[in-house]
């Protein structure tokens, strides 16, 4: 089983490699992208069993004894999270290959995306097992150097001024991780993240302080975690939406894993408990603000990114299993919902000519089945019982009224609004772009207010592509099996959340002579 432990990065780099090799052959480079992600979801389903059963899988590479070695390291959270963006990616490139040659051509050249979307699959399976802060730290340039790549498809003005913020931001996170590094080797002589937890809390509280605000600092941009959040709204609207949804699932979401890590393993005594609750306060209102004020569906969902993020950072904030075990939770739900919720938007701005509320209407007449597929992943993301979206949040806010600290009530308060506001935005989102009338309809009712065609979109008539269809009715399904099986999962999560505050993994990990 052990040997297991590499496979989802191995198949990813070699789906990748292959995939490169066959630029004329588009049919062959999808086969290969398919078969490489199906065995990752595998061995993920696998992980989750194994984990949950038998406990953590470490495997030290190279053949170098603990802790000089590069560790890959396998438990419950790893588990989940691997097999969560595995499946959410599956489903995204099933999207990607629905798309008509037109769309291919202007959205996502097939032999550049299916090689650098297995890359990016790689980064982020790099970065779930990485042990170490040096390979985490990899697996992140991995995942970015693939991300600088999709977000600039097709080459449009717009996707390369995106891709630059984005480019800029990125390579300014990646510096102060370096740093970062740099400062704890200096410190401790380790970045093995097991030994780090042994080596740390023999540091004083002020080294100890400062190493956790660089690293901190690092995830929070990665994770768009407010003040550190501005570049997101501009970055992911621009692209493809297949490229779109798999960045609002995954990318976010890999630094909040980090900052589990960190609160958890490296610095468990919470010395920025405080800090991270007031910035998941401000990152849920001020987000969910922005998203209110938006009228172009692809920003307001990257702003509903930020707002979400600020509920898995209450409950790593919080401290407490409960609040840890319901952020896991929260996570493994945000990650489904928010990539669901990009393919809808992709299927409305084929179907309605543009993804601008202003340019759209009528949908429900016209595509019943589309206002179908937005209308569960909007309300779960809005939180409405019994939905994953409601059993997170009602999760956080337990967890935040047993801490009873009048900053988490003002936190739990701030949650409720955002949820409610969160709900206004979809609300907004179904008025205007579902009801009501088309835009056609409302020219020949209204010639004299509306008599330059350029500022309407057209309806496409052609049926929505199958494939495209299935793929995101098949992440819906997804996204209600974490309603359905959400008791069995939430008693997961709340093992994975134990087992990151009891020790475990650092016996796992590491010699007895070293813990």
């Amino acid at each position: 089983m052990i040997n297991l432990v590499p496979v989802p990065v191995l198949l990813a780099f070699f789906g990748a490699a292959i995939a490169l090799a066959l630029p004329r052959r588009p049919r062959m480079q999808r086969i290969v992208s398919g078969v490489a992600l199906s065995g990752i979801v595998a061995v993920a389903a696998v992980f989750m069993w194994y984990t949950n059963t038998h406990g953590p899988l470490a495997l030290w590479l190279g053949g170098w004894a603990a802790p000089l070695g590069i560790a890959l390291v396998v438990d419950r959270l790893s588990a989940l999270m691997l097999l969560v963006a595995s499946v959410v990616a599956l489903a995204v490139l099933v999207f990607a290959t629905g798309q008509d040659r037109d769309e291919v051509r202007r959205e996502t050249p097939v032999s550049i995306f299916h090689p650098t979307f297995l890359l990016l699959m790689a980064g982020v399976s790099n970065a779930f097992l990485a042990g170490d802060l040096f390979n985490l730290f990899v697996g992140f340039e991995i995942l970015l150097f693939a991300s600088y790549v999709l977000l600039t498809l097709g080459g449009t003005a717009d996707r390369v001024r995106a891709g630059t913020t984005y480019v800029i931001v990125s390579l300014l996170s990646s510096s102060l991780f370096l740093i970062s590094l740099s400062a704890v080797y200096a410190a401790t002589g380790t970045v093995n993240m097991a030994h780090l937890s042994v080596r740390l809390a023999e540091l004083t509280q002020p080294v100890q302080l400062l190493l956790e605000v660089l690293l901190i600092v690092t995830f929070a941009i990665k994770a768009a975690v407010f003040p550190l959040s501005s570049w997101l709204p501009d970055s992911y609207p621009t692209a493809p939406a297949p490229v779109t949804a798999v960045f609002a699932g995954l990318l976010t979401k890999v630094g909040v894993y980090a900052i589990i890590r960190t609160e958890t393993l490296l610095f468990p005594n919470g010395q920025l408990n405080t800090v991270l609750m007031v910035a998941s306060l401000l990152t849920m209102v001020i987000g969910i603000l922005g998203a209110i004020a938006q009228v172009e569906i692809k920003r307001m969902l990257s702003f509903t990114l930020i707002s979400h993020i600020g509920y898995m950072i209450f409950g790593i904030s919080l401290g407490t299993t409960a609040g840890l075990a319901a952020a896991i939770f929260y996570t493994a739900h945000h990650i489904t919902i928010q990539a669901t919720l990009f393919l809808v938007t992709g299927l409305i701005e084929r179907r309605g000519g543009t993804s601008s509320l202003d340019g759209l209407g009528g949908l429900l007449k016209v595509a019943p089945l589309l206002a179908f597929l937005f209308f569960i992943p909007a309300m779960n993301l809005g939180g409405i019982p019994p939905l994953s979206g409601f059993i997170g949040k009602l999760g956080l806010l337990e967890a935040g009224a047993a801490v009873g600290t009048p900053l988490a009530w003002a936190v739990v308060a701030g949650s409720v609004l955002t949820s409610l506001l969160t709900l206004m935005a979809m609300a907004k989102v179904w008025n205007r772009a579902f009801w009501g009338v088309t835009p056609a309809e409302q020219r020949q009712t209204r010639p004299d207010e509306y008599d330059d065609d350029a500022d309407w979109a057209s309806l496409d008539t052609r049926p929505m592509p199958p494939l495209q269809v299935g793929a995101t009715i098949g992440l819906i399904l997804f996204g209600l099996a974490l309603t359905v099986f959400a008791g069995p999962l939430y008693e997961y999560t709340t093992a994975a959340a134990e087992a990151l505050r009891d020790g475990s993994l650092v016996r796992a990990v590491l010699p007895e002579g070293l813990r």
